[in-house]
């Protein structure tokens, strides 16, 4: 009986090679074109504990392109039993028109591995923009070369079930605050960009319970699949909009008590298991989600400095955090074949280090009760650390405990200031508001368009290239910028009473054709007959500018 036991100890192993197998590999999409979602189907054979572990189960799809570029997309699972026939997903966008060859790769435990045959296809040219690229301090760039700035708010979260407010429960918990109203409501109004979060009420990829939103069900799931549809659903709607967001990741649902595996948020970023769970949650994120041209960047975090210092007796370590978010934004893109922009963001207490690192492509804080000093921080981190920056939140009050009703011409002013600061200042993204249901029930989205059209105006003229210009002026707020062969100038009169002023800027040896002043709440132009050069200085006598209002200028050259 002895001499059997090799042999029937053999044949298991071989039973178990035989039965892991890629069964199917069907296309979707009937046209497979540049810059659209791509879909693929994968039934396979394979035994696993947990198959959104890629230390226990993975597939990847290895793509090479028309132009010779070896990529690696990470594919999900969808539904199916341990070994029995499963269904995987890729969703892949190309970014190269022409032939493309892919195989499939099954890994087990990280080390056997089984591949599918060949598979071969053609994407045909699109006229799309493609997927957002870094450029400059001022802007990015599609990968049609267009720029682009963003333009728009923070919507963080859908209505919640209960929400916190002292004066205004009602309206955040009013379920017309979700996606679907709020960006079409955006872009209508010529806004093509906003801010989002993943936490235990939305977009609660791994919480099972306790989610404070009607949209969510609890569930057992390693994933919850209502916030998968949801999420599906959310990026659907983006892709159609032509809408760009800034995707906040989080910690998730890492704690003990949420199935995870850290003791506390000091644990999170140190703990090997809980590094190994945050890797398969971006795994599974650009698997799933990463193909979609609106995903204009990962954020990690929502205000690192204020999880480092929620215990203030025991702060987090800053060298602990820093390293973590080297590990994962360098992770991150390592396994994103798209390369999306990544960034972190501050309340207001920089780590150091974490503005130097390598994979966070910009830096951001936010920036509450002192939006006068948005232009200036902007310009000082970039100096310092070479990298653009945004402000990703920014408001006249943070203090939901208050009454904004009180201050409400206040909280709109500054609403209006902080675009113009940053349309007006070297950063990709306008600063973004906060209170976004707060201003949608004032009516503020509506100005958006007037940012909006001198953007465009901008970018236009000098095709995404931007030179700051010196303003003077004895009685105005003044910013300008040159692009191309187009002056534009902002004017802000902050007193409280109408103001007349004579506005200089260099213009060297340019004539000027035409003076235009532009109103962005009536959206009209006026033209200014009365101007001059002087010793290539311009002048623009008498220029007329009513109490806490704001105006631009646009002053073409020769």
């Amino acid at each position: 009986m002895k001499k059997i036991y090799p042999v029937i100890f053999l044949l298991f192993i071989l039973t178990g090679m035989l039965s892991a197998q890629i069964n199917t590999v069907t296309l979707l999409n009937a046209k497979v074109s540049q810059y659209e979602k791509t879909e693929w189907d994968i039934r396979l054979t394979e035994k696993w504990e947990n198959p959104y572990l890629q230390e226990d189960i993975a597939l990847d799809m290895l793509i090479l392109t028309p132009t010779g570029k070896n990529l690696v997309l990470p594919c999900y699972f969808e539904s199916g039993e341990s070994g029995k026939e499963s269904l995987w997903k890729a969703r892949f966008t190309p970014r190269e028109k022409g032939k493309y060859s892919c195989i499939f790769r099954l890994t087990k435990a990280g080390k056997s591995e089984i591949k599918s045959v060949v598979y071969k296809f053609i994407s045909r040219e699109s006229s799309g923009d493609g997927f957002l690229n870094p450029n400059d301090n001022w802007t990015l760039r599609f990968d049609n070369g267009k720029p682009f700035r963003g333009i728009g708010e923070n919507i963080c979260w859908e209505s919640r079930t209960n929400d916190d407010s002292k004066f205004f429960r009602k309206l955040h918990e009013n379920m017309k605050y979700n996606y679907d109203y709020m960006l079409p409501l955006v872009v209508k109004n010529g806004g093509n960009f906003y801010r989002t979060w993943m936490c235990s009420w939305n977009l609660p990829l791994d919480w099972k319970n306790g989610i404070n939103n009607p949209r969510y069900s609890a569930s057992g799931e390693y994933y919850n699949p209502s916030a998968i549809k949801r999420f599906d659903h959310m990026i659907n709607l983006a892709d159609s909009l032509h809408i760009y967001v800034m995707l906040t990741l989080g910690q998730g649902a890492s704690g003990i008590r949420e199935g995870g595996f850290a003791a506390n948020s000091a644990d999170f970023f140190v703990n090997p298991q809980s590094k190994e769970r945050y890797k398969n949650r971006l795994r599974y994120i650009v698997g799933r989600w990463g193909y979609s041209t609106s995903i204009c960047a990962w954020e990690l975090f929502n205000e690192i400095d204020n999880v480092q210092f929620s215990d203030r007796d025991n702060p987090i370590s800053a060298e602990s955090i820093v390293a973590w978010h080297d590990e994962m934004s360098t992770y991150i893109k390592q396994i994103d074949p798209y390369k999306h922009l990544v960034t972190t963001s501050i309340s207001h207490r920089d780590l150091t280090g974490l503005n130097t690192l390598k994979n966070i492509d910009i830096n951001q804080k936010h920036i509450y009760k002192n939006t006068a000093s948005i232009p200036d921080q902007i310009v000082k981190y970039e100096a310092e650390f070479g990298k653009p920056y945004v402000i990703g939140e920014f408001a006249f009050e943070w203090d939901w405990s208050k009454n904004f009703d009180d201050f409400a011409t206040d909280m709109d002013l500054d609403y209006k200031h902080g675009l113009w600061f940053g349309l007006f200042t070297p950063t990709p993204i306008l600063p973004m508001s906060w209170w976004w249901e707060y201003f949608e029930n004032r009516g503020m989205t509506t100005y958006l368009r007037g940012v909006r059209e001198i953007n465009d105006l901008m970018l236009k003229a000098g095709n995404g290239n931007f030179e700051k210009i010196d303003m003077q002026s004895d009685q105005l707020n003044l910013r300008g910028v040159k692009c191309g062969k187009t002056y534009f100038i902002y004017m802000l009169n902050e007193t409280g009473e109408d103001k007349t002023s004579t506005i200089r800027f260099p213009v060297g040896s340019d004539r000027i054709l035409s003076v235009k002043s532009f109103d962005p709440v009536s959206l009209k132009y006026n033209d200014i007959r009365d101007f001059e050069i002087n010793e290539l200085q311009a002048f623009l006598p008498d220029v007329k500018l009513e109490s806490k209002n704001e105006k631009i200028l646009i002053v073409e050259i020769k």
